[in-house]
């Protein structure tokens, strides 16, 4: 396949004609249900540039949400990927096993946080990953009760968005969810400064709130886990105070509650570590991980500590396509393209960039009340000027903008009001810098 070329280019109006007649066909053939965040169609991709049916070459900040970390069609995961599958596509690992997926489950062990003795069970998508790992805990601990956070999300579905916070989209109307779950106050700081400056800045005062909770409504005689992002995602990109991570999981041990760190969008590099808790310095008892790990192909996971990863019963974890082996070469080659190429270290050069140029537009406009986030997960979070009221309208009209200069930009958080960013660490800084300018001049136009 011929190279991406890695320049932003309108050859047409957005969208173009092509990417209005497929939009005419999903419309005609496609369930309303879902949606599509861009007007386009894409063709092709590669580094930081996605090119468009219609020969749009649109700067590329999403990633696909998160999954295409090591930059799209990467050589190595294509390459893996093609010869994978002409070997053979499928056997389903629980009939007739193969190598590649007990060697990601290895690579696993070895990557995340830990030092004792681990075990890796392999999935297809975030939201199953943290269902096997609920059922995990549960078969340890024998108990029942779960504990998300505000904010959170886990998934779509019927479990997963029990455990999500978020009504509009993900649950409105699909209830009733899975029992059993319950939910704490997590360490927001911009949001938490409104009640002081000591609970924004002190996390195991935040975690404490939460525990507070956690005993009086669920009670640890009953609680199975404690499930959390150490950076939310859907939620707004919330990096919670330091400490507080800390204190949750010393509680969780001393409780025999099982510490659950979801890195589904945190994990493989993109945080400027290999994992987000890393920056924390805890080791949690299991990690779900997805996204970021298969380079593009569908493939998820959960790690932990051995003890608790054996006490499911034999066949009780599974399923047919879960560690396919194409998604498993497409694993394989993407942990050696982070390890080759630094891409840890490309995601923390990222986080100084977009940070500086940030920090920057933020003195000079009050509608940007928080820029956080770490590596390449940032997000800047919009008010109305003059106070810290979520504005919801700034963030379509911003993305709405730079859809139409050809800069793929998301939003999320609960109140509507975070414009995200998750750049493939194979982005120039020239493309980061371009994509920051069309946003600028947006949010100038829009003042």
């Amino acid at each position: 396949m011929t190279a991406v070329e890695q320049t932003r280019h309108l050859a047409t109006a957005i969208p173009g004609p092509n990417s209005s007649a497929l939009i005419d066909r999903k419309a005609a053939a496609v369930s309303r249900g879902v949606g599509t965040t861009m007007p386009v169609y894409a063709a092709r991709a590669g580094g930081g540039i996605v090119e468009d049916v219609d020969g749009n070459r649109l700067i590329d900040l999403g990633s696909g949400i998160a999954v295409t970390t090591i930059g799209n069609a990467a050589p190595r995961v294509a390459a893996a990927v093609a010869a994978q599958a002409g070997e053979f596509t499928h056997t389903c690992f629980m009939v007739t096993p193969y190598e590649q997926y007990v060697a990601v489950c290895e690579h696993l062990n070895r990557l995340t946080p830990g030092t004792g003795d681990k075990r890796s069970a392999l999935f297809n998508t975030g939201s199953e990953a943290v269902e096997n790992a609920i059922k995990i805990a549960r078969s340890y601990t024998r108990k029942q009760a779960v504990v998300a956070f505000d904010h959170a999300y886990h998934g779509r579905t019927n479990l997963t968005m029990a455990l999500t916070a978020k009504s509009m989209p993900y649950k409105h109307g699909f209830g009733p969810f899975a029992p059993e779950i319950y939910r704490a106050p997590l360490s927001y700081p911009f949001r938490d400064a409104e009640f002081g400056k000591e609970l924004a800045t002190d996390g195991e005062l935040a975690a404490r709130r939460a525990i507070s909770v956690i005993d009086k409504q669920v009670g640890a005689d009953n609680l199975a886990a404690v499930i959390i992002e150490p950076i939310q995602g859907e939620g707004g990109f919330i990096v919670p105070a330091p400490g507080f991570l800390a204190t949750l999981l010393a509680w969780c041990r001393d409780n025999d509650v099982v510490f659950i760190a979801d890195e589904v969008q945190t994990g493989f590099a993109r945080t400027g570590a290999m994992f987000a808790c890393e920056h924390e310095g805890i080791e949690p008892d299991l990690i779900v991980t997805a996204k970021g790990i298969a380079g593009g192909l569908p493939l998820s996971a959960v790690t932990g500590r051995a003890e608790i990863m054996d006490a499911p019963h034999v066949s009780g974890l599974g399923g047919t396509y879960g560690g396919n082996p194409v998604a498993c070469a497409a694993a394989l080659a993407t942990i050696e393209t982070i390890e080759a190429e630094g891409l840890v270290a490309r995601a923390a050069a990222i986080e100084t960039l977009m940070k500086d140029r940030l920090h920057r537009l933020q003195a000079d406009d009050d509608r940007i009340g928080d820029v956080r986030g770490r590596g390449a997960m940032i997000a800047v979070e919009l008010v109305k000027s003059g106070g810290t009221e979520p504005d919801a309208e700034l963030p379509k009209a911003l993305c709405a903008a730079a859809h139409a200069e050809g800069v793929i930009v998301l939003s999320c958080g609960t109140y509507g009001n975070v414009l995200r960013f998750l750049p493939p660490l194979a982005i120039s800084d020239d493309l980061l810098h371009e994509g920051l300018d069309v946003l600028e001049a947006a949010l100038r136009h829009l003042s």
